[in-house]
């Protein structure tokens, strides 16, 4: 588990041996099943969650019982509800595993101390935030500008793996399309 951390953080930032392993016992490994919550909408979040192995999706449930999903995550990538996390104040969002899952769990305090005794995790964290905050506005982007056969071939060809381990409804979900129009888009492609 820890190599997985140490290659994605090295992505960014170069780390000696005693720097990771300072930077690795803040971290605490937590590994859950298909359907369990890490996150349920109301509960406080404690942390922001690394994935080693598996697949996540942030979901929002509206007042009527629908659920959007906001995104997914699957290996070496982060998620949380940020906002929450941040403020530590209750979940707008839940965030449940797709697959059986394995993540490292960073909790706000340790994220603060590791920030301000490596500086260079400060810049590892701005620049996670920073393509993240790219990639969320290409999305809401192509939600409002383009239609639903672009942003399915732009998911293909964005996240070819993804699209093969999401079932389909999650995947009509995600693109803000029936699952009878994801069918019809899926056999167009």
């Amino acid at each position: 588990m820890q190599e997985v951390l140490r290659a994605h953080l090295e992505q960014i930032i170069p780390l000696t041996d005693e720097e990771f392993t300072f930077i690795a016992s803040h971290f605490i490994l937590k590994k859950y099943k298909k359907h369990q919550f890490l996150i349920q909408e109301g509960m406080l979040v404690k942390y922001v969650y690394f994935v080693v192995s598996g697949l996540l999706k942030l979901v929002h449930t509206d007042d009527t019982g629908k659920q959007q999903i906001i995104s997914f995550a699957m290996e070496d990538w982060w998620e949380s509800d940020y906002q929450a996390f941040y403020t530590q104040t209750e979940a707008t969002f839940s965030l449940d595993c797709v697959e059986d899952s394995v993540v490292l769990g960073l909790s706000l305090e340790s994220y603060q101390t590791l920030c301000e005794r490596l500086p260079k995790m400060e810049h590892f964290f701005l620049q996670k935030a920073n393509r993240g905050y790219m990639a969320l506005q290409r999305r809401l982007l192509s939600l409002m500008t383009i239609q639903a056969k672009e942003r399915y071939e732009q998911l293909l060809q964005q996240y070819p793996t993804l699209v093969q381990r999401v079932p389909k409804t999650l995947l009509a979900s995600y693109l803000g399309v029936s699952r009878e129009t994801l069918s019809r888009l899926s056999f167009g492609v």
